[in-house]
């Protein structure tokens, strides 16, 4: 056994991740030189390790190019085939998570993701992007933009279009089969505009304050609008009074995924005032979409580890599911169940696992009497933006062909995933005429409300 093996052995596979902030403002992240060598430092690791093999398609493209080569060895691949695993990383963060045996504190001090990052942003400073990627990552203006009437139904007749859809391919890159979401001009958060709260009590316990304010997230309000009806039904079924920020912007995640680190930074000072003013009021701050709360609760931490506001807003962020289980825990929720919901496929995105918190979204569902479950742990290979993309569509589904199989084999009456977009990735797998539904769809359709 080599030396590199005992090693791994030897220290710090037993151990917690530790999770170094990304020192984004030093010169040294942004030399060229210096991320080619911890590049060829980190890509050898992972040569003679080969642990993640069965992730997202970095690592089979990273495996594949060395064996390829006239040496078998790192040192005989040339560099341009470094960026081809760069491009296939989207930063589910798995391969640190539950995989790498040398993340720290291990003394090799192994961060594969956010090596990934840095060569993202490494490569946006010095060469920009496309206008593709330009635009499927600047959700808040192409959601404002699609979002008005006329507008909004040119756009969805489009992308329902075999024409249309070719055409964006040619022009943009996007790839004809990919499942694009629906614009609604009446977006959500307009349509709380409009609506009288009721009037409620709020009931504190002693990890949560009893009232919630919404992040809405730009794909949840202006493509499906639906899911946060339904939260805003289930808290207000359980007592909680929900409020929203006056104004929203996008998470950043998508900018994350881009490595355009500046736009983050401008998002975060947008979003952090207004939402840590609602956590000095007594709020607690919800999300419907993973990614989004995973960018509150971890990855602007990383970035800004010394602003409190930001440390003040990632204490108070929840997944929905966390959320409500932390209610029953000090029997808070509601039980009262009006119908079972039988048999559910459930699928567990991956920035959903990252954080640590369990399977609150199927302990939750597993209270409805005559509930069972089919838990399907795997990447749905959507990731962001990395589906809709023509070069990387077909790698996507076939990274989704296990958990659509395994929804196929459940035979359930519902298949869900906390991540609608991933829900939609596994729809199109599984053929015409099965669509997910979101997990708190599904609450809500239990509670009968």
């Amino acid at each position: 056994m080599s030396e590199r093996e005992t090693s791994g052995r030897r220290e710090g596979s037993l151990e917690a991740p530790t999770r170094h902030a990304l020192d984004w403002k030093s010169a040294e992240f942004w030399n060229h030189d210096s991320l080619t060598g911890e590049l060829e430092r980190v890509f050898d690791i992972c040569h003679g390790c080969r642990r993640c093999f069965s992730l997202c398609n970095s690592f089979p493209v990273l495996f594949d190019r060395i064996d390829q080569s006239a040496t078998g060895d790192l040192a005989s691949v040339p560099k341009k085939a470094y960026w081809e695993v760069v491009d296939h990383c989207y930063l589910c963060d798995m391969c640190y998570m539950s995989k790498c045996p040398y993340v720290p504190p291990h003394e090799w001090n192994v961060d594969f993701p956010h090596l990934m990052l840095r060569a993202k942003a490494v490569r946006f400073r010095e060469e920009g992007t496309s206008v593709r990627d330009r635009l499927l990552s600047s959700t808040d203006a192409v959601g404002r933009i699609a979002g008005i009437p006329v507008v909004s139904e040119i756009v969805n007749a489009t992308n329902r279009s075999r024409l249309g859809r070719q055409i964006l391919d040619r022009a943009l890159g996007v790839h004809p089969d990919a499942k694009l979401p629906e614009y609604h001009s009446t977006s959500f958060r307009k349509r709380e505009a409009r609506r009288s709260a009721p009037a409620l009590t709020p009931q504190p316990t002693s990890r949560t304050t009893g009232k919630v304010a919404l992040f809405t997230t730009c794909y949840c309000n202006r493509n499906e609008p639906d899911i946060l009806t339904d939260l805003v039904a289930v808290l207000e079924h359980n007592g909680i009074p929900v409020a929203m920020a006056e104004r929203e912007r996008c998470c950043g995640m998508p900018k994350l995924e881009l490595g355009d680190l500046a736009a983050v930074a401008a998002l975060k000072e947008q979003n952090i005032p207004a939402l840590a003013a609602l956590v000095a009021s007594g709020h607690d701050i919800l999300a419907p979409v993973p990614s989004c709360v995973l960018m509150f609760k971890r990855e602007l931490p990383l970035m800004f580890p010394d602003d409190p506001d930001v440390r003040r807003v990632a204490e108070r962020t929840f997944d929905p599911f966390e959320y409500l289980m932390l209610r029953h825990a000090e029997s808070r929720l509601a039980t009262d169940f009006r119908s079972s919901l039988g048999k559910v496929a459930y699928h567990v995105p991956c920035h959903l696992r990252v954080q640590n918190i369990g399977l609150k979204t199927r302990d939750v569902l597993s209270l409805v009497p005559g509930t069972t479950f089919t838990t399907i742990e795997r990447c749905s290979g959507h990731d962001g933006t990395y589906a809709v993309k023509s070069e990387f569509h077909a790698v996507s589904m076939k990274i989704a062909r296990p958990v659509v199989q395994q929804v196929e084999a459940a035979a359930a009456d519902h298949f869900a995933s906390d991540c609608p977009m991933a829900g939609h990735q596994i729809g199109a797998g599984l053929g015409a005429g099965r669509a997910p539904e979101h997990p708190i769809r599904l609450l809500r359709k239990a509670y009968g409300i």
